[in-house]
């Protein structure tokens, strides 16, 4: 079985000034057209059998921009819905929420169409995504490659290696960059993180 490849989206304007962005759908900036285009020889080194994609426009386009053009898009690969946290920082929720950390703490109420999910609701969905993986998988050695969002693709990390949601918390991931899992012994493993070529 073939290695699962994990590429966050370039940079954002709220990436960058660190407002959460979950349905929000903002474009990359030109620097994080840059961090996807630096991606194209790491992508290229593999062999990939499938590639799915964020309905997103900044997780699209990075797919394009790493030289990714047939990806399936999946609504299960969308960010984490933060409610009424959408688009505000950690600092500012903090002014009320002291001490206050998305895995463990979860999201104020939003609107009716984006309520917000827990971290056991994320987990659903990347489980959701990891069967399809495995289908993907199934009788070759090349990769799949996900095209997605920081906070989904940490869940998701942990998923993939039999954590709780929450313990997505271990994974800091930064924009623009490749993460592989694989396996060793036939368990699930963390075969590279954060990759990006040198400069």
């Amino acid at each position: 079985m073939g290695d699962l490849f994990l590429v966050r989206h370039g940079e954002t304007e709220w990436s960058r000034s660190g407002r959460h962005t979950g349905w929000t759908d903002v474009p990359l900036t030109e620097h994080g057209r840059q961090e996807a285009r630096r991606l194209v020889p790491l992508i290229r080194s593999h062999r990939i059998a499938a590639a799915f994609v964020s309905p997103l426009r900044r997780a699209r386009e990075t797919a394009e921009l790493i030289g990714i053009h047939d990806a399936q898009v999946d609504a299960d690969l969308r960010e984490w819905d933060y409610g009424g946290y959408e688009g505000v920082t950690t600092a500012d929720i903090r002014r009320s929420r002291p001490g206050w950390f998305l895995f463990t703490d979860g999201v104020a109420p939003g609107p009716p169409e984006h309520p917000g999910e827990t971290a056991e609701q994320v987990g659903q969905r990347a489980d959701r995504v990891l069967g399809r993986v495995d289908a993907a998988l199934a009788g070759t050695d090349d990769g799949v490659v996900l095209i997605a969002h920081g906070h989904f693709l940490r869940v998701l990390t942990a998923r993939r290696l039999g954590l709780p949601p929450r313990q997505g918390a271990l994974f800091q991931l930064a924009t623009g960059t490749l993460c592989s899992l694989g396996t060793e012994h036939e368990r699930p493993v963390v075969t590279a993180w954060n990759l990006r070529p040198p400069d």
